[in-house]
Formats: structure tokens, sequence, C-alpha cells
């Protein structure tokens, strides 16, 4: 659940990205898990639902190693948040903390791999993530 005042628009990574809609300070709490905000779906209902919710799911859920056997969906926007290598929350647990000062207008970024090593190996791989052409976006 997001925990700062945010929008969504125009990312430089790709798609859509986060944006602080007013400046943050370092060390501030942006996100913390919440079950009403951030829903957990079971791997079975996920291969039971048709191709397009599916496609959804993989584009937007994660699979959180809090909860295993399935993907956690973000109900607010903050399932717009990208990939970087040098992101500007850092992800502690359940919560993600401004890494430093971040501007209003400026993207709200994670690292994929403190909760998906394998996912940010693959944007990696393929040349795409803050900096380069694109990360895995929205």
């Amino acid at each position: 659940m997001l925990l700062v005042p945010t929008t969504v628009g125009p990312s430089r990574i790709q798609g859509l990205g986060l944006l602080a809609a007013e400046p943050i300070a370092a060390g501030t709490e942006v996100w913390r898990w919440h079950p009403v905000f951030d829903v957990f779906v079971p791997d079975a209902q996920v291969a039971a639902l048709p191709e397009t919710a599916r496609d959804f799911l993989e584009r937007y859920a994660y699979p959180a190693p809090e909860l295993p056997g399935g993907l956690s969906l973000n109900l607010d926007d903050a399932r717009f948040m990208n990939h970087s290598d040098d992101p500007t929350l850092e992800t502690v647990g359940e919560v993600c903390v401004a890494r430093r000062d971040i501007a209003a207008g400026e993207e709200l970024t994670c690292d994929y791999g403190a909760f998906h090593p394998e996912l940010r190996d693959a944007i990696r791989a393929s040349g795409a993530s803050a900096g380069g052409p694109a990360g895995r976006g929205n």
C-alpha cells in the first residue's frame, strides 16, 4: 500500500511509471505490504484464469518470497513501479523506503531482484533496466 502521494505518468524506463507527487525525504516509508491493497493469488487460481487475466498478472503481479506458491498483486498504483539497478527505493522485508531524497515528479523505482532475482537477471540479460532501453514495465 502506498504511503505517500503519487501519480502515474510516462516513464523514461518503460511505458508508465510511478512518480512522486511531492518531495520525499530519504528514509521515508513509501510502501508497505497490506492485505487490503496487496492481494495474494495462489498458483492454482492463476492457472485457472483466462489467458487475458493471466497476462495481466504476468505484467503486474510478482512472486513474493514471504508468500510462496502464488503471486502478489498491488491493487493501488504501486503496480506501476518499474525496476532499476539504481532504485530510488530500498526494499526491506515488507517495506520500501526512500534510499535518498526524491524530487516531486521523479520516478519511484525498486530493484525487482530484492524479491525476484530471476526477473532482475532476465531484465539485465535483455539490456532492459534503468539506464538501458527499458525495464520490466507498465
